[in-house]
């Protein structure tokens, strides 16, 4: 990248000299990245940001000059000036956009000696990942490290050039709010000015927003940082950033469009692949029947088969726990392994092992042999031929095919053999451990339930939150289901009008049409079990909005740094925060969270209770 002028450090960058340039003088600044002595002629690989040029300092041009090149070490920052020359036959690193040339230096200033770094300044580092966020201003110095946040740069420019082309207002709401239970756990801020009181750092801007609506903004976003309480995993972080969309008098198909646009744009600027517009849309029954979760990669086959009507039609077939299951309410899904994949007994051993590490029982199994039995299983002594010729069947089962079942609880079956479909597929490389592999399969999940059975409460919840839009078929369901917290209550079978999209297997953004109407939003709380009473504690300031003359509104909210995780193919979704924290929440570079002086605590009205922070340890 060429510089906008030259200063007094550089007339270049160290990625920006070619044959063009030879005989040029020139000013260069970084970092050595390595410093050879060949025969009294010292060479030096200078590095910035942009690039790597050669530069060399011979004795016969000026011994003082030689003389200082001899001091240098990895990491010191200097600046050189001298003539750009080619480099002689055979010498050309062709590795290197700068390969061609090579700096022969007649000035140098040492700007700042370095220690040695505790990790190495190389592309292909393998340190532990804490000594990494330890030392992540030298982990950020790394040429991938640097690409991911020009990456990150480029995408939310052009998020930011998209949503403006298409009549997007940018707008900020608060980051400390008031805090309503439900939803994730939220981060609380002490009100010193109010003692006593807190604040809750908002883990989105989802009641501002359609304030927002309220107020005629029409059409609404913002790249907000957001904060939600919760265990850490790959690609979740305590704090995080979203893209954040509301739009006012449309319909769900309206929102599509817009957002299709922009991930298209991402894709494009970011990667070069062109995304194939509109994209598909899939059901989220179909999603859970084929794969077992509402967010599969489709990259790979071995798709789920529901076996429940077979076991419920031969009674169990002679499987009492399959019987048990069905009779239950339960589920019984089958997955094909093809012959081409083997899979000998100690693997077989370790997939039941993550299986009930899953908190499954355990996983059946059975190998398929040329006469389509059930060879080396459990289960072949004891299931009826009868049900295990039409259970084969149903698989598509051919000879050396191995097949699992897992039953029982509804929510644990599709946990995991959806955990087990995508586990299999890396195993046997049909999808890669991390990024793309070639492949960018971009989908919307539609139509899913309004609530869902929560097993501790023993009740029906919502799965989103309280205010999407169900859809109209289903008000007469709705209103029957209320005060019904059986499995069968008719909330089971109320739709909604919410909407996932899913890139590669992960949940890229998530939204829904809103309840704009005071009598839908009345019935949608009397289901949760929420009286008027509650609701106002909770949501009246929205609320009390909506009676001034509510629009039909409808919003996304884009998964930002997963997006861009899975943009720039980086290994982990760390990788694409400058700072982030580790699996513990804590930031290994500044000792975030740290303990605060007892003054600043008495000064918030706040009491640490020592006991639970260190609890006691426990006699016998």
């Amino acid at each position: 990248m060429p510089l906008a002028h030259s200063n007094h450090y550089r007339t270049h960058t160290c990625g920006e000299l070619r044959e063009s340039d030879i005989g040029k003088s020139v000013r260069l600044s970084g970092w050595v990245h390595t410093n050879r002595d060949m025969g009294g002629v010292v060479f030096v690989d200078l590095r910035d940001k942009y690039g790597m040029t050669q530069i060399v300092f011979d004795p016969r041009r000026s011994g003082a000059i030689h003389d200082e090149a001899a001091k240098l070490r990895g990491e010191w920052v200097i600046r050189v000036e001298g003539i750009v020359k080619g480099r002689p036959e055979g010498t050309r690193n062709n590795k290197l956009p700068t390969g061609a040339v090579e700096v022969e230096v007649t000035d140098i200033q040492i700007l700042n000696r370095a220690q040695t770094p505790p990790i190495e300044i190389r592309d292909d580092l393998t340190a532990n990942e804490d000594i990494r966020l330890q030392y992540r201003y030298l982990d950020l110095r790394r040429n991938p490290m640097q690409k991911i946040l020009t990456t990150r740069h480029l995408a939310a420019q052009t998020a930011r050039n998209y949503m403006s082309s298409q009549g997007f207002v940018e707008v900020e709401t608060p980051f400390m709010v008031k805090y309503t239970p439900g939803g994730a756990r939220n981060f609380l801020v002490p009100s010193r000015l109010n003692k006593g009181k807190f604040y809750a750092l908002a883990e989105s801007p989802q009641l501002f927003k359609q304030l927002l609506m309220v107020a005629g903004t029409d059409r609404y976003y913002q790249i907000v940082r957001c904060f939600r309480d919760e265990d850490l995993r790959i690609d979740r972080q305590p704090e995080f950033t979203q893209v954040d969309i509301e739009m006012s008098f449309i319909e769900q198909e309206d929102l599509f469009v817009v957002v299709e646009g922009l991930v298209a744009a991402l894709l494009q600027t970011c990667t070069g692949v062109e995304l194939k517009l509109p994209l598909d849309r899939m059901p989220f029954e179909e999603a859970m029947r084929r794969f077992g979760n509402d967010k599969p990669d489709r990259r790979l086959g071995l798709e789920h088969v529901e076996l429940t009507e077979i076991v419920k039609k031969h009674g169990g077939g002679g499987m009492k726990l399959m019987k048990t299951a069905v009779d239950g309410g339960g589920l019984v899904k089958g997955l094909r392994v093809p012959a081409q994949y083997e899979l000998p007994r100690s693997q077989i051993d370790k997939l039941e092992e993550l299986a009930k590490g899953m908190g499954a029982k355990g996983l059946a199994w059975a190998k398929v042999d040329a006469q389509g039995n059930w060879a080396q299983s459990p289960l072949a002594k004891v299931i009826s031929p009868e049900m295990r010729t039409e259970m084969t069947q149903a698989c598509g089962s051919k000879p050396g095919d191995t097949l699992f079942f897992q039953f029982g609880r509804a929510a644990l079956v599709q946990t995991v053999m959806a955990n087990l479909r995508v586990h299999l597929g890396k195993k046997f490389g049909m999808i890669p451990e991390y990024g793309a592999g070639g492949t960018w399969d971009c989908f919307w999940v539609v139509n899913p339930p309004l609530f869902e059975y929560d097993d501790e409460a023993k009740a029906w919840v919502t799965a989103h939150h309280a205010f999407t839009r169900p859809q109209p078929q289903c008000l007469e369901a709705l209103e029957k289901g209320t005060g019904d917290n059986s499995l069968q209550s008719p909330l089971k079978d109320v739709l909604c009008y919410r909407y996932d999209l899913v890139l590669n297997g992960y949940e890229i953004a998530g939204g829904s049409i809103r309840i704009h109407d005071q009598e839908t939003q009345k019935k949608v709380f009397r289901a949760m079990g929420i009286s008027e009473a509650e609701a106002q504690e909770k949501f009246g300031f929205l609320l009390d909005a909506f009676q001034y003359g509510a629009p039909p509104h409808g919003g996304i909210a884009l998964g930002w740094d997963r997006l861009v995780w899975l943009l720039t193919e980086a290994p982990t979704m760390r990788d694409v925060f400058a700072f982030p924290k580790n699996q513990k929440g804590v930031d290994m570079m500044t000792g975030a969270p740290n303990v605060v002086a007892e003054q600043q605590l008495r000064e918030l009205a706040i009491r640490v209770i020592e006991e639970e922070v260190n609890p006691a340890p426990k006699k016998g």
